[in-house]
């Protein structure tokens, strides 16, 4: 008898046959009291033949084999993936595991031997503390949340994810010790059952919706910025991998609409990457990309999400038909309510960002309740439709990398995640009938600047005030006169030139006139660097004064010789160079955005 026939006969059901074992946090199979069943197996890389490939190492991977019909679940996710296979003939020893749930009106069951029963209320605190600790991830962001929110049973979904070779637009992999920027792209491509309605017909797949996460690197707080589709940019040119494994560059265009970064003249996601660097001066590390289904999928899978409405909506454009007050909404309701735009505000793509913010957050919020974080089955529904929905790039294409990434996620506050929108202004290009809009150069730069700088929009109280403390101190105390100042000039990532244009103004501005340009780096940085040697303390003070570096640009460490055979310090053009003459101390505090929120808060839309 299979899994499946078995949970009948014993008047068990069988989704309630992956039973969470609080003492391992792990999800177990189990078909009887007698005979306990070993974990789920691990992870499984691309390509490979199946569960039981040489190498795998995955322990107690082996049942009996009636055990299939209930294996083939997570098994079965992968795409064209056959059956998992047994991995051994040996069973690892076996661990006792808490007993099933039983169906309504079944007799109790007795506990297992040797074991020490629990009380419910202790049962129950113990699963969703283990489920929080795995799947934390879903606090963050809902498509990364959902991607690694069941990293338990996700490890049997690898084969679900797309992924997409964007070059140097991505990194190679992830740092759990730095900050981290992930743009998320949401494409109008009418992929998928039930979608020939949606969209433009025929799209290519363009960048319909965009937010771009930015994650702090004491993981005290994030932001997510949302660029509308309709902003006016110029898009760079853009190297795409090809089919046959060539590079083909896209000739950039200027003057478009933000969305053409994604689809247009055949770009992929590492050209919108480019493009949202491009507008902001913030380098995304990863993206991850899902069409309409995505929204559909995941809130069937988590039960629907509850949203909230000032006024009834009955859009005849996108079928959308709520009441006011609250709603619960999955699904295409739930696809109809984040394309609504006549319904909303001024009836634009502005005001349909602010709803699908606010739907985002309630979806967060949904996703890291105790109801869905603490039932297997809703985690396997929760981790199987978002990775179906997913592309992303190579650089995350492995679930021990989302695993990671939701790791680092989950240590973020929903108060913390701060959601905006890039401020902009109406384009005067487009006279009297307003359809797009520019970057607001009098407050977009300091929102760029913040985020960059790694400036929380909210307010943390632990905000690593030792370290500011330190890089203060060391702006502190006697100064050398410019004229004292020995300094040697590198570029490494400035625009070019900028080494010959700071030593120019240094020199005829400042009066640093020992000063020496040094050509290149040997290295790239991100931030401008100063070192100096104990004994220089002093020029350095005084040359951060003059240039506006911060104390965190600083950097104890050794002198050079220069061409005069005296020390002299290095001072490094990181990839922040504005201009000479251009302070480069960064901001302490995030400005305030109009209409900015954060995950925690319910809202209706209007």
């Amino acid at each position: 008898m299979d899994a499946q026939g078995r949970g009948r006969a014993d008047d068990i059901d069988p989704a309630d046959q992956w039973v969470l074992n609080p003492d391992t946090g792990e999800y177990e199979l189990r078909l009887t009291p007698s005979a306990p069943q070993s974990p789920i197996p691990g992870p499984r890389r691309a390509g490979s033949r199946g569960a039981g490939s040489r190498g795998a190492g995955a322990p107690g991977a082996s049942a009996a084999k009636g055990a299939r019909g209930a294996a083939a679940g997570p098994a079965a996710g992968r795409r064209g993936g056959a059956p998992a296979r047994e991995q051994s003939r040996e069973d690892a020893p076996a661990r006792p595991v808490p007993g099933q749930r039983r169906r309504r009106g079944a007799p109790p069951e007795e506990p297992l031997p040797g074991r020490r029963g629990r009380r419910p209320e202790k049962a129950r605190k113990s699963k969703t503390k283990k489920a929080l600790m795995w799947t934390g991830g879903t606090m963050a962001f809902v498509l990364v949340g959902a991607g690694t929110a069941g990293y338990l049973v996700l490890k049997h979904l690898e084969g679900n994810i797309s992924s997409t070779d964007v070059g140097s637009a991505a990194k190679n992999g992830f740092s759990k010790d730095e900050a981290f920027n992930l743009l998320i792209i949401g494409t109008d491509k009418r992929t998928g059952k039930g979608n020939e309605g949606y969209g433009d017909k025929g799209s290519v797949g363009h960048a319909d919706t965009n937010i771009l996460l930015h994650v702090s690197k004491d993981r005290t707080n994030a932001t997510a910025l949302s660029i509308p589709r309709d902003l006016i940019v110029d898009v760079p040119d853009c190297p795409t991998k090809q089919p046959d494994g060539s590079t083909k560059v896209i000739a950039g265009t200027d003057d478009v609409r933000f969305n053409t970064s994604l689809g247009q003249d055949g770009r992929d996601a590492g050209c919108t990457m480019r493009t949202v660097k491009e507008v902001t001066g913030i380098a995304p590390d990863h993206f991850m990309m899902a069409d309409f289904n995505a929204v559909k999928t995941l809130t069937s899978a988590v039960g629907g999400v509850e949203v909230c409405l000032k006024h009834a909506v009955d859009d005849e454009d996108s079928h959308l038909k709520l009441p006011a007050g609250e709603s619960t909404i999955e699904g295409e309701q739930a696809l109809a309510f984040v394309r609504t735009r006549h319904s909303f505000g001024n009836h634009g793509d502005l005001d349909r960002i602010k709803v699908q913010q606010q739907f985002l957050s309630s979806l967060m919020r949904k996703m890291a309740s105790g109801d869905t974080l603490s039932n297997p089955t809703k985690l396997y529904s929760l981790a199987d439709a978002a990775t179906k929905a997913l592309t992303v790039d190579q650089g995350i294409d492995k679930v021990s990398t989302l695993k990671d990434m939701a790791l680092e996620l989950k240590k973020v506050p929903t108060k913390n995640i701060t959601f905006l929108t890039v401020p902009v202004r109406d384009n005067p290009a487009d006279g009297t009938v307003h359809k797009t809009v520019i970057v607001d150069q009098s407050q977009a730069p300091q929102v760029f600047d913040a985020i960059n700088n790694d400036v929380s929009f909210t307010d943390v109280k632990k905000k690593e005030k030792a370290a500011k403390d330190a890089a203060a101190a060391r702006l502190k105390g006697a100064k050398s006169a410019p004229s004292e100042v020995r300094v040697r000039i590198l570029n490494g990532g400035a625009p070019p030139g900028s080494a010959q244009e700071t030593l120019t103004w240094l020199q005829n501005v400042k009066g640093v006139t020992k000063s020496e340009n040094g050509s290149n780096a040997p290295e790239k940085l991100d931030k401008t660097q100063l070192e100096y040697a104990p004994d220089q303390a002093d020029q350095a003070r005084e040359l951060a004064s003059l240039m506006g570096l911060s104390g965190s640009a600083l950097k104890p460490g050794e002198s050079v010789t220069n061409a005069q055979g005296l020390p002299a310090m290095t001072l490094t053009l990181g990839k922040d160079f504005k201009g000479a003459g251009i302070s480069l101390t960064a901001p302490t505090k995030a400005p305030t955005v109009q209409g900015q929120s954060t995950a925690d808060k319910v809202q209706c839309a209007s």
